[in-house]
């Protein structure tokens, strides 16, 4: 619970019992500052936190039956201004990106791929080239010719997954492009356009996207080096079809001014610092953010643009909230219901990813992805698990057990 924030327990049993509370300064049952006393279980209990701490509340039947034991962790009152602008994502990886392999002419019969060669996969990471630190593709070339005319193998420090290995590569000359060649198709960079959900204000951070950014070729997740978001303008909308999402279109520019910077690409988006209050914003104050646990199923609004800077409100509905316990995606499932975003967009369009989702004054979460045979609906994600990924711890989760 935030401080301040009230619920309510239901057990709609017929009996009274015994409840016991640790720290009443910490948390209040039916407004009651004692540590014990009875309590009718036929009406549902309510709870008050006042302030940040940790306690139990316990309920006996008969004042020695152990009924229900719940644990309180009450932290301090959150509030983020809701995003809903678009913006432009420049993001530099932590090293270079293999994303292919090609073949090498070196000769007129013969074609080679060193890169294959040496077993080297996409999606591999390239750290180090004979232990010099390498994030720029414009710097592979020197080296790699270095290493062909002294005719001694390269060694590359990749990572790949969570492990880091080094492996020797011996350039290849190619005889049409006169160049000392690796056989691998590299990039260093990715760029595009998104939504921004929130800015925390008392923090300087902030969350969009929703999502992990990929490597268009590998499909894998882009190990960040460093980055910025910058504001981007929706020039048009391609609509969503079933079968076929949309897109907005959106343009930024070198020139284009940047408002923070890129430190996290996880599962639920990209995360940074944000020194300063991103304009163009529907709201101007921070409002309080939703647990998990209080996203409800019923109406919803998002805020996003389909022309120019403009955030707009648009009427959802939360079809399904799933019980989350611990981070995971696809929290929600979510359903345009406002008619004139969908006579502009069909539903759910690629750009829209990271729009805040409102339910009741809170924000809850953000749009992740659509359905691609029903665009009307798709994904939403909680606004909880995007407020741990950003640094803002909100509570201790327990992590997924195998089995």
């Amino acid at each position: 619970m935030f401080s301040g924030q009230q619920t309510s327990l239901q057990l709609a049993m017929p009996v009274s019992a015994q409840v016991t509370v640790g720290h009443p300064d910490i948390v209040k049952v039916n407004g009651s500052a004692k540590h014990s006393f009875r309590v009718d279980l036929h009406h549902p209990l309510f709870l008050k936190s006042f302030k940040a701490g940790q306690t139990e509340m316990q309920l006996k039947l008969f004042g020695a039956i152990p009924l229900k034991t719940v644990k309180v962790k009450v932290v301090p009152d959150l509030k983020v201004i809701p995003g809903g602008q678009t913006i432009g994502v420049k993001l530099k990886s932590a090293g270079i990106l293999i994303v292919g392999h090609h073949l090498v002419a070196v000769s007129e019969d013969k074609k080679t791929s060193p890169g294959e060669e040496a077993k080297l996969k996409l999606g591999d990471l390239i750290l180090k080239m004979d232990g010099k630190p390498v994030k720029d593709v414009g710097k592979v070339a020197e080296l790699v010719k270095a290493a062909g005319e002294s005719k001694q193998p390269i060694t590359l420090t990749i990572r790949r997954g969570n492990e880091t290995l080094d492996i020797p590569i011996q350039p290849a000359y190619d005889i049409v492009d006169k160049a000392y060649r690796l056989g691998l198709y590299i990039r260093d960079s990715a760029a595009g356009v998104g939504t921004l959900t929130f800015y925390a204000p008392d923090q300087g951070v902030y969350g969009a996207l929703g999502h992990v950014i990929t490597d268009m070729d590998t499909q894998t997740p882009i190990v960040v080096g460093e980055g910025e978001v910058v504001y981007s303008n929706v020039t048009s909308i391609s609509k969503s079809h079933d079968g076929e999402p949309g897109e907005k279109r959106a343009q930024f520019s070198k020139e284009s001014k940047v408002i923070g910077n890129i430190e996290k690409n996880t599962q639920f988006g990209i995360f940074g610092k944000m020194p300063h209050v991103p304009d163009h914003g529907l709201a101007k104050e921070a409002i309080p953010v939703a647990f998990a646990e209080e996203v409800k199923e019923g109406p919803a609004e998002i805020y996003t643009v389909i022309n120019g800077q403009k955030v707009e409100k648009f009427n959802i509905e939360i079809v399904h909230a799933a019980k989350q316990d611990y981070a995971a995606t696809k929290g929600m499932v979510i359903k345009i219901t406002d008619q004139r975003l969908l006579e502009k967009t069909g539903g759910i369009v690629q750009g829209m990813s990271g729009s805040p989702i409102i339910q009741n004054g809170k924000v809850v979460g953000a749009v992740t992805h659509v359905f691609v045979n029903d665009p009307t609906s798709g994904y939403g994600c909680y606004i909880e698990w995007m407020l741990q990924d950003a640094g803002i711890m909100l509570r201790d989760k327990p992590q997924p057990q195998a089995s």
